[in-house]
């Protein structure tokens, strides 16, 4: 089971994996390249999977494992190209299966409940749609959105390999008991 935590700083990030974390993910919406590799030194050196959000040219600076895009973000062939673990964001089955079809290593399924870290995402899917995308790719599928200890289980029951939190990370110790 994966545990990645979405934070937007180092301190957050040290946090995170002292508290059961698998995957940190550095997200900052609206940084720029130079930005994000500022902020994102040291990640590396935690021990665990580093995956930058929607920056293809920062995670190739900073030596990440992975990148994050979302459905209309460019670059999924770069990343590819250049090694780097490659997850895509999908809230639908169609979305999913042409996330694995462009070579995502894992898909961020979701919002699976609202989330008021991202009020701008689409409609939640629930469980439903979280593993109806689960069923539909052969690819790890991590659950995000309003994910916390109360339905983290629920997230696993539907499928998902793993959950991805930002408001939850108050919560990380719980969160990776449950996992």
């Amino acid at each position: 089971m994966k545990l990645h935590a979405l934070v937007e700083d180092f301190e957050a990030a040290r946090r995170a994996v002292e508290g059961g974390a698998t995957v940190v993910q550095l997200r900052r919406k609206g940084a720029s390249t130079d930005e994000l590799v500022a902020a994102g030194e040291g990640f590396g050196e935690l021990g665990v999977t580093f995956v930058v959000n929607d920056d293809v040219e920062a995670a190739i600076r900073l030596d990440a494992d992975g990148v994050h895009l979302g459905q209309t973000d460019e670059g999924a062939e770069r990343a590819l190209s250049t090694g780097l673990l490659l997850g895509l964001s999908a809230s639908t089955r169609r979305e999913a299966a042409l996330a694995e079809y462009r070579g995502a290593g894992y898909i961020g399924a979701g919002p699976v409940w609202a989330s008021p870290s991202k009020p701008d995402a689409a409609p939640p899917i629930g469980l439903e749609g979280l593993e109806e995308i689960c069923q539909s790719v052969s690819v790890p599928v991590i659950a995000i959105g309003g994910v916390d200890a109360t339905n983290v289980l629920d997230c696993i029951r539907a499928g998902a390999t793993g959950v991805a939190v930002i408001r939850g990370l108050a919560q990380i110790r719980e969160l990776a008991a449950a996992l």
